[in-house]
């Protein structure tokens, strides 16, 4: 039977089968005389932080031991997918904390985005999820862009205090934190003397000086975003790796918009009208009529229509509808974790079909 020890470094219980789990170690170091997990290994010995992931459950335990503290608490979103990367529950955890929110991936927006309109469309849809923030932040923690005024931002808003960095998973809040390591926090001697037995469990504390630390927390499993039932090299193909190009396609009522194999948009009334498209450069759209659709999906899914491979069609779900009447404002029908198609406000009914687990939504356009 496997010996249960505790990583010294974030308390989290050690195990030795799924690297992608809390508390991973080999094997091989179980009789290190200093056992901490990968995770912590990687900030000691390079300065890097790993994200793993927890239940949605054990995240929340933790996050609401954050009540009980004084401290900043910055929330990281993808920018590319608000609504699926928003911890709507965060408001209940925190206490009287402060709270910045920290928009991630800027550069894979087109250049002509309103950037000011952006960060109070992201102010105010985070107030009306129920989250009072102090302030909005657009960055990219690839390439440093915004990363001088979040790190103002931190150092005005926590007053000293200890700061919380809270995130799903595949949001950059690993990638965030790195950079803020290497640029801001100190040198590497700094950060090897951040180990203390009986750390919260779960959390990595990175000291920031003699009275306060940068904790970094797991990321929480959405289980509503795309990406969790997608192979890696699927998701690579759903996955923005640099500036979005917007595809217009001018539809007519009677004809279907396949994104790849994972979702499909069905006109069914309107007035001709554009449907500009914001997904992954590399992911394939494919048009054709309504009445085509259902054979050319169980005919080609898998192949024309990917992702998902072929190989991997059994990960997704099965599929459910969904009917939007868009009528007044130009809005976008948002998939979580995939992209969204952006309508004039000329009235039109639209049914979209995604994987069930995966429930689109209309907001106002951001762009």
């Amino acid at each position: 039977m496997e010996r249960v020890n505790y990583c010294q470094g974030c308390g989290a219980t050690i195990q030795t089968t799924d690297k992608n789990k809390p508390g991973f170690v080999p094997a091989s170091a179980l009789n290190n005389d200093m056992l901490i997990c990968q995770r912590c290994f990687r900030l000691k010995h390079y300065n890097e932080v790993q994200d793993v992931s927890y239940t949605d459950q054990d995240f929340l335990d933790m996050i609401s031991q954050i009540s009980e503290s004084s401290g900043l608490i910055v929330k990281v979103v993808d920018i590319f997918d608000f609504s699926g990367s928003f911890i709507k529950s965060l408001h209940r955890l925190t206490g009287k904390n402060p709270i910045i929110l920290v928009g991630n991936k800027v550069d894979l927006l087109p250049k002509s985005t309103n950037l000011n309109r952006l960060k109070q469309w992201m102010k105010k849809t985070a107030a009306d999820l129920g989250l009072v923030v102090q302030d909005v932040y657009l960055i990219s923690a690839s390439n440093g862009k915004g990363m001088d005024e979040v790190k103002k931002g931190i150092e005005y808003y926590r007053n000293k205090q200890d700061v919380y960095v809270v995130g799903c998973t595949n949001v950059g809040k690993s990638t965030f934190i790195n950079r803020l390591i290497n640029e801001s926090i100190g040198t590497k001697d700094a950060i090897t003397t951040s180990y203390f037995p009986g750390t919260t469990l779960g959390f990595i504390e990175i000291p920031l000086d003699q009275h306060s630390s940068l904790f970094d927390t797991p990321g929480v499993i959405n289980r509503g975003q795309m990406a969790h039932y997608l192979s890696e090299s699927d998701l690579k193909v759903i996955t923005p790796a640099k500036e979005i190009k917007p595809i217009v396609h001018q539809l007519q009522q009677g004809q279907t918009l396949f994104i790849g194999g994972l979702a499909r948009f069905d006109f069914i009334k309107g007035e001709k009208q554009p449907f500009v498209c914001y997904f992954a450069n590399q992911l394939s759209i494919h048009r054709t009529k309504l009445e085509n659709a259902d054979a050319l999906y169980e005919k080609h899914k898998g192949e024309l229509l990917s992702p998902p491979s072929s190989d991997n069609l059994s990960l997704l779900p099965e599929w459910s509808t969904h009917t939007l009447k868009i009528e007044g404002n130009k809005s976008d029908i948002v998939i979580p974790g995939l992209g969204w198609i952006t309508l004039s406000g000329v009235a039109a009914t639209v049914t979209i079909h995604t994987p069930k687990t995966v429930a689109p939504s209309k907001r106002d356009a951001i762009i």
